[in-house]
């Protein structure tokens, strides 16, 4: 089982940040704002950030909390992995935002059949792919350099974590849709051979099923 062993090592490279952890608070208060504003500057899209990574935990905690009945050898032990590299990517973002954290985010996952392998791994899918998405399109964003080091090293393993997804939906590799096909990698023109970036904007949007109230980042920078 490569693919998980290699979900191991990522995930033991990722907590070498394991002082994240140590100030973990298990009672972080839920957002009760009637939406949620990131914010402005790097804090801002440090929060972007966040709400994305609490987006992924929250997500992959329910699938393990009670996994679909037609998950086939493996597929658990693949989703544990990834719950847990997402938690400790939420405790970084919880830890260098300190006191100017938003708190927890309730997230609406109604459009997900939990008791269905084929939807849980859509549901992976879209929002792996979206992470991927809005860490190349944000992190330039930032004006202080100090974390961009750390930052590539999660947008990394997010990628990974989308290609195992995608190969689990769909394992033969000559899909346009399997692995890293077309819809996230262009094949023609200027970026050939890149991954696609998405603005804030166009994550938010691309996500708003999952969010109960509405998410404004337009305080973002842009450029």
């Amino acid at each position: 089982m490569r693919r998980r062993s290699f979900l191991r090592v990522a995930g033991a490279t990722a907590a070498t940040s394991a002082l994240v952890l140590a100030g973990c608070d298990d009672t972080e208060p839920t957002v009760q704002s009637p939406f949620l504003n990131v914010g402005k500057g790097d804090g801002g899209v440090f929060n972007y950030f966040l709400l994305l990574e609490q987006l992924e935990a929250a997500f992959y905690q329910k699938v393990v909390d009670a996994p679909p009945a037609d998950f086939i050898a493996g597929d658990l032990a693949y989703f544990t992995d990834l719950r847990d590299h997402e938690v400790i990517h939420r405790e970084f973002f919880n830890h260098v935002l300190g006191a100017n954290r938003f708190g927890t985010m309730e997230f609406d996952f109604s459009s997900v059949n939990f008791t269905s392998r084929s939807s849980v791994l859509a549901a992976a899918k879209t929002i792996e792919d979206i992470g991927v998405a809005a860490y190349n399109g944000a992190i330039s964003l930032l004006v202080q350099p100090v974390y961009l080091a750390l930052l590539a090293k999660i947008a990394s393993v997010e990628a990974r974590h989308a290609a195992l997804v995608r190969d689990l939906a769909q394992p033969s590799l000559v899909q346009s849709t399997a692995f890293a096909g077309a819809d996230v990698v262009e094949a023609t023109g200027t970026f050939a051979g890149l991954e696609r970036a998405l603005t804030p904007t166009q994550v938010i949007a691309a996500t708003a099923q999952f969010y109960k109230i509405p998410v404004i980042v337009s305080d973002l920078p842009t450029s």
